[in-house]
């Protein structure tokens, strides 16, 4: 046909193809990012199944079981729900007990809203300022788990230890550390929710599983089903959370250690100032943790 273009004729790409692709190339800031991920993927799997070497990554899946109970009762509190308490056991379980609130919101939450949490924390660890405002956000969560979880000895013992992990890492090298640590949590979590749902949903049948009462409500296909479905859109997280951090965070490791001295500074650090605010904060939340305690 006339002027009809010739199937040897190179494609041009668009104005928009050539945004997406300058958006999303990463940097070699961003690759190195990306390898660490990579390395991360392969330790976790190698660590997961290895016997006495898995109690390396313990802490890390019970974190991960947090943030699935906490999904569960950050949701059940949108739909009114009255959240009884928040359990973790040693044996890497958990359970959020509550009255009211909607099933059918509640019950894919936790895979779901952990998986979130996983995404956000990936793309956050591309950025040293962005592990900052994380490691924040983490703070405020574990104060949530602690009110609802209060009476249970596991969780202190977790939320504490990782606290403390934390701080630490936010003390090297001037939070590059940190970055690598949120980074982590966040590979961690979404890798947990892909082999939970896989070993309770797809696997195997498990009869207390969110899948399975989630099933049991819609009546309109088996837990198996649903495991599936959870599955894809937790995947699809997964690569959100990457896509994400590569086309929001282009700074060079060195522009990110410049930025990071100006904003929330390790105290001592050239960027920082004598009423740097993290003093007032560890009291705060000092006073406020024996308040939920008394």
């Amino acid at each position: 046909m006339p002027g009809a273009p010739s199937p040897f004729e190179p494609h041009v790409q668009t104005w928009y193809e050539r945004d997406v692709q300058s958006t999303l190339e990463p940097n070699a800031t961003q690759r190195t990012t990306l390898i660490v991920a990579a390395c991360y993927i392969v330790a976790i799997a190698i660590l997961w199944h290895v016997p006495y070497l898995n109690l390396i990554i313990y802490p890390f899946k019970l974190l991960t079981v947090g943030f699935h109970e906490m999904s569960h009762a950050f949701v059940g509190v949108l739909t009114c729900a009255h959240i009884q308490s928040i359990e973790l056991d040693p044996d890497e379980g958990g359970a959020t007990r509550m009255s009211g609130g909607i099933s059918w919101l509640t019950l894919p939450a936790g895979y779901l809203g952990s998986s979130l949490i996983g995404a956000a924390l990936i793309a956050c660890g591309f950025d040293t300022n962005a592990s900052k405002v994380a490691s924040l956000c983490l703070a405020v969560f574990f104060l949530f788990t602690l009110w609802w979880a209060r009476r249970n000895w596991l969780t202190w013992v977790l939320i504490f230890g990782m606290s403390g992990l934390i701080v630490l890492f936010w003390f090297v090298a001037g939070g590059e550390a940190l970055r690598y640590l949120v980074l982590f949590i966040g590979v961690m979590s979404c890798l947990y929710v892909l082999w939970d749902v896989i070993d309770d949903t797809i696997a195997r049948k498990v009869n207390t599983s969110d899948a399975s009462a989630f099933a049991d409500i819609c009546g309109c296909c088996p837990s198996q089903v649903w495991g599936v479905v959870w599955l894809l859109v937790a995947a699809c997280f997964f690569a959100a959370g990457i896509l994400v951090g590569l086309a929001a965070f282009k700074e060079t490791a060195a522009q990110q250690k410049e930025d990071a001295s100006h904003f929330l500074p390790v105290p001592g650090s050239s960027g920082a100032v004598p009423s740097a605010p993290l003093p007032l904060l560890a009291v705060s939340a000092s006073a406020l943790l024996a308040f939920l305690a008394a």
